[in-house]
């Protein structure tokens, strides 16, 4: 979704709400994580003294396996996400986000952000016990016989 932000830009005060959902067909092609739902995403764009800024939320859903057991699960998230918003900078600076042409691609943008956010493990409980190394019984249903030895 590409949003317009001459505006924003150019009115101080000027608000513009964020409130829609990225469908699952949108979503292939982006990353090797499986998505259970849509991506909601609702914020709101805000040009306060001459600044821009955009604070949003984005939920979902995420189908999984587990690192260490390898069960199969599904869990849900949800991330808060804050931007300054410029037309241009002349700074190599991480913390403004330049919008060319007065267009904030959202879509990129949300997604970029939250698979950043998303553990490089993926358990499905914190404490999970795994899988033996040597019969592969599930240690989180019941002890096997090779660690009674």
């Amino acid at each position: 979704m590409n949003i317009q932000l001459r505006e924003l830009f150019d009115i101080i005060g000027e608000t513009k709400a964020v409130d829609y959902s990225i469908g699952l067909d949108e979503l292939t092609g982006y990353s090797s994580y499986s998505f259970a739902s849509p991506i909601k995403v609702k914020g709101k764009l805000e040009n306060r003294a001459g600044i821009v800024t955009l604070d949003f939320n984005t939920a979902f859903a995420l189908d999984l396996t587990c690192d260490r057991c390898l069960k199969e699960f599904v869990r849900e998230f949800s991330f808060d996400f804050r931007h300054t918003l410029v037309r241009s900078s002349h700074s190599d600076s991480d913390d403004l986000l330049v919008c060319e042409n007065n267009i904030l691609d959202m879509n990129d943008l949300a997604i970029s952000d939250l698979l950043l956010q998303l553990p490089t493990k993926i358990l499905c409980r914190d404490d999970c016990k795994g899988l033996c190394f040597v019969c592969g019984q599930d240690l989180n249903e019941g002890s096997c016989k090779c660690s009674e030895g």
